[in-house]
């Protein structure tokens, strides 16, 4: 027998999305109805894919609802699929735990639920399929669930539904800890999983799928956004299909400067950087972080003129996307273009600085400690520092990127030639 599934997740439906005010021009409406706008592009996915089942694995809501709209709207869309057939098995993930709804809604007949308390199997005899999983009961999730999953039924196609990070995953939380073995160990054919916002197939035999989220909600979730149709054929998985669903697309666009010789330069360079941008979204709003970056030739320029260039590429982004493209946040993170390797060697302390950091990049044992002491001082902080797209970043994992911050603002405020070099 031939049918299609469709598994996504992470859907975070009426995410509050905070802050946009404060950016000029930012579509706020736009960005703020983008979650349901997906969630409408879902639907009509599983119409159009004439898909039997939909698997959601987790967060449908970002937490407690603010009225009963946001499970209203959730009825209407879920009871389209019931008309045309298709079942929906849904999960709670750390966001949408039991613990953190408090308001609910009765779910249409053919929408069921795996439960909290144990892990539940869902029979669709009419398929061969079998559906296993377990939801959150509270949000801070540390055990392993899928430890505790049942084996695979015989001669049936098994799909296991669960909200993880597996063995961990960077900017999540390592929510019901599992290791690919134990998942292996089930002798499932697919692997449903929610909770990483990146998609990525862990496995091909089992598959073992994170379809990343529905919808991007920040610079930090760039790119292509959506599910993953599964087709099964004969008892097994016959194909596994992205589909970009989302209707905002953020990226971060880099552009580098390291040839250019003056503003103008840059802009021509922003310019066809923004077209390309523009191309991909394939008419989705475009939202876009911009990092112009490079050792340059216009870094004084960038510097002096930052309000007027930021004006420039804002109104050249107005040019070439229209109302389709918004520059989130404009980083000039240049530097003047000097030879490293000689300021390195200068007898000064501002070359004694630079062969310092030169030199902690190679340090493994350096950067621990300094990770170590930043840990203390990021403790110290208070907690709106740490969340959100633009959240400081004091892990051992981000030291690159920190010390690239500390040596670009150490050369744009180098200071004249040292002595020697002016004899």
């Amino acid at each position: 027998m031939r049918f299609k599934l469709v598994h996504a997740a992470d859907l975070h439906l009426d995410s509050p999305l905070r802050g946009l005010e404060r950016y000029a021009g930012a579509p706020a409406e736009r960005i703020r109805n983008a979650t349901r706008r997906a969630f409408d592009a879902l639907i009509e996915l599983c119409l159009e894919e004439e898909a039997r089942v939909l698997l959601l694995a987790g967060d449908l809501f970002d937490g407690d609802w603010k009225d009963y709209s946001s499970g209203l709207y959730l009825v209407q869309k879920l009871t389209r699929l019931r008309e045309a057939g298709v079942a929906v098995v849904w999960l709670r993930g750390n966001h949408d735990a039991e613990s953190r709804i408090r308001k609910s809604l009765t779910l249409p007949a053919h929408v069921r639920e795996l439960g909290v308390r144990k892990p539940e199997s869902i029979v669709f005899e009419e398929l061969g399929l079998v559906v296993h999983g377990q939801g959150y009961a509270t949000a801070d999730l540390r055990e392993d669930l899928a430890a505790r999953y049942p084996r695979a039924v015989d001669s049936a196609v098994n799909v296991g539904l669960l909200h993880t990070a597996l063995s961990g995953r960077a900017g999540h939380e390592p929510y019901a800890p599992c290791r690919l073995e134990t998942l292996v160990d089930r002798g499932y054919d697919y692997w449903a999983l929610g909770h990483v916002h990146q998609r990525e197939i862990v496995s091909i035999d089992p598959w073992v799928v994170f379809p990343g989220n529905l919808q991007g909600r920040h610079a930090r979730e760039t790119g292509p956004k959506g599910a993953t149709v599964v087709t099964v054929d004969a008892n097994r998985i016959a194909d596994v299909e992205a589909r970009a669903l989302d209707v905002v697309r953020w990226e971060v666009l880099e552009v580098d400067a390291t040839f250019a010789r003056t503003l103008e330069d840059v802009l021509d360079g922003l310019r066809a950087r923004l077209e390309a941008a523009v191309r991909a979204a394939d008419g989705r709003l475009l939202a876009a972080r911009l990092r112009v970056t490079g050792a340059t030739d216009a870094h004084a320029a960038l510097e002096r003129k930052r309000d007027h260039f930021t004006a420039e590429a804002r109104a050249l982004a107005l040019d070439v996307g229209g109302d389709d493209l918004w520059l989130e946040k404009i980083q000039v993170l240049t530097v003047p273009a000097l030879d490293l390797a000689a300021l390195r060697r200068r007898d000064d302390p501002v070359g004694q600085v630079a062969a310092a950091l030169a030199a902690l990049r190679t340090d493994r044992e350096a950067l621990e400690a300094l990770a170590a002491e930043l840990a203390e001082l990021r403790a110290k902080l208070p907690s709106e520092l740490l969340e959100g797209p633009d959240a400081i970043r004091l892990d051992a994992a981000a030291m690159p990127e920190l010390l690239d911050d500390v040596e670009r603002l150490l050369l744009s405020r180098l200071s004249l030639p040292s002595e020697e070099e002016t004899e």
